[in-house]
């Protein structure tokens, strides 16, 4: 689900899409499994369903596991899937959310600079962080949180921000 190019401006061309990196759905998968395993466990204690009381304590607990996968796993991977970052020759385009749908475009032009850092040792052995974009705006300083490949992204919008014409050629090799 790549970002529509009809969005874009005449000349204007996609370097880099991204969303947040693939660590931020560990901790879903995590309580996904959490969650099928307690309910399982919990429906093998409970009384059978052919009781009245024990069909009461199946549905509660169905419909507390359910009510928990989808807060704790189809709720986080839901906001991975629509959080894109998307980079152009001419500006940075931030969409985020499903519902609630938050938009936001930075003009390369009006970038001031751009940092990265890694937030831990995780971060530094998956090569994923916080990419800082400081913007002459009035929104000021823009955190990308979980960024994959930040190094590179963050090297990327500095040669697209100087105006190198060949900027955004190792991006699409």
């Amino acid at each position: 689900m790549g970002y529509p190019t009809r969005l874009l401006s005449e000349g204007e061309r996609i370097d880099l899409e991204l969303r947040p990196h693939w660590k931020a759905l560990v901790l879903p998968v995590i309580m996904l499994l959490v969650a099928c395993g307690a309910a399982g466990f919990l429906l093998t204690v409970s009384p059978s369903p052919s009781k009245t009381s024990g069909e009461i304590s199946w549905i509660a607990i169905g419909v507390v596991a359910l009510a928990v996968i989808l807060y704790f796993t189809v709720r986080p991977w839901l906001h991975w899937l629509f959080s894109n970052y998307v980079i152009t020759n001419r500006r940075l385009i931030i969409r985020l959310g499903f519902v609630h749908r938050v938009g936001r475009d930075l003009p390369l032009e009006k970038i001031n600079d751009v940092s990265f850092r890694h937030d831990s040792i995780l971060d530094r052995m998956l090569g994923c962080g916080t990419l800082v974009v400081e913007s002459a705006g009035e929104h000021g300083q823009v955190l990308l949180n979980d960024i994959p490949r930040v190094e590179e992204t963050q090297r990327e919008i500095s040669t697209l921000i100087s105006g190198d014409p060949a900027a955004g050629a190792t991006a699409r090799a």
